[in-house]
């Protein structure tokens, strides 16, 4: 078993495989996009897989891929394919904005991935267009009947922001009543890549269960998952279900399992710090398994005791905007 310098369990990766995305979402990035990575700046997949083999050693047993939109990089199956069959993993998913990924779900199913998070802040196709500035709200809700089609478990991931989408918390919740889905409204964050001004969130955790409870009052609290990030809820007489996670509050910190990497190879003990490790250039610096492994090791023991330490010490501005694009989700 994997354990920070706190005695937390750390067995979950979420890998970003590229900072590039085909929606143009105004909470996490601007209009005209970011000054993207170029390819020498990413990890290769060799060195992603070198790098899961190792964690998965080490106790890792989740990794999710994430983005960016993951399936904007090239021949992402292979890695996923590759990803798929590491001795000791024992659950690959992805997070994915649905563009692309109708035609790939045949596929996932087959390598055995069992459960997608589907990027959806609307079910409106006018509002999806203001918050992505993109037309494919087809595409995204042609994936989702894919993933139910084969019988691969889905959560749908809201951001709710106000003033853009709060309208759809309700209808959100309605579509757990037919379909075996399960919703989740996530607290906005300041990742926005300089995109808009952030002042903090507006519709916090506790805001968000009261506008749902206004609608539904029998909604049942569900017993919440090991390492849950989200509050889970049930409507009786619901097929799916309802979470929030208080990623802004960070009310989640004393339990969190999860570490992440970025595109360009960078570990992150915590979402909101500035980067601990960057794996890449050990690699590339021909540094050993046995090394990689012991600045890991290093890395893991100095983990902050949650996101509003892991803010307050970074190096940079504390007032940052990153795009959530660059940090891996």
């Amino acid at each position: 078993m994997l354990l920070d310098n706190h005695g937390r369990r750390i067995s979950y990766l979420r890998l970003a495989v590229t900072d590039k995305c085909n929606l143009r979402c105004f909470y996490c990035m601007p209009e005209e996009g970011l000054e993207w990575l170029s390819r020498a700046e990413l990890m290769t997949y060799e060195e992603m897989l070198r790098a899961c083999e190792l964690l998965v050693k080490m106790g890792i047993d989740k990794i999710r891929i994430t983005g960016g939109e993951p399936f904007v990089r090239k021949d992402i199956m292979q890695l996923l394919t590759a990803l798929s069959k590491l001795t000791g993993l024992k659950e690959l998913s992805i997070t994915t904005n649905g563009v692309l990924t109708a035609q790939h779900v045949p596929a996932l199913k087959a390598i055995g991935v069992r459960s997608v998070n589907l990027s959806l802040d609307t079910l409106d196709a006018g509002r999806f267009f203001a918050i992505t500035r993109r037309d494919e709200f087809a595409a995204v809700m042609q994936t989702l009947d894919e993933l139910l089609k084969h019988d691969i478990e889905v959560k749908i991931n809201t951001v709710v922001m106000a003033g853009r989408n709060t309208q759809d918390i309700i209808p959100l919740v309605q579509l757990t009543k037919e379909l075996p889905v399960s919703v989740r409204f996530i607290e906005e964050m300041p990742f926005n890549g300089d995109g808009h001004d952030y002042s903090g969130v507006l519709w916090d955790y506790v805001r968000i269960f009261d506008e749902i409870r206004n609608v539904y009052p029998d909604i049942q609290k569900a017993p919440d998952p090991l390492y849950a990030t989200a509050s889970n809820y049930h409507v009786p007489g619901h097929k799916g279900g309802i979470g929030i996670i208080a990623a802004y509050s960070r009310t989640f910190c004393g339990t969190c399992n999860r570490v992440r990497i970025t595109p360009q190879g960078t570990l992150k003990n915590c979402l909101y710090d500035d980067g601990v490790l960057n794996i890449k250039d050990l690699m590339r610096d021909g540094k050993s398994n046995t090394t990689i492994v012991g600045a890991l090791y290093t890395a893991f023991n100095h983990r902050e005791k949650d996101g509003w330490v892991a803010e307050q010490k970074r190096k940079d501005n504390p007032d940052f905007h990153e795009s959530m694009a660059t940090i891996g989700g």
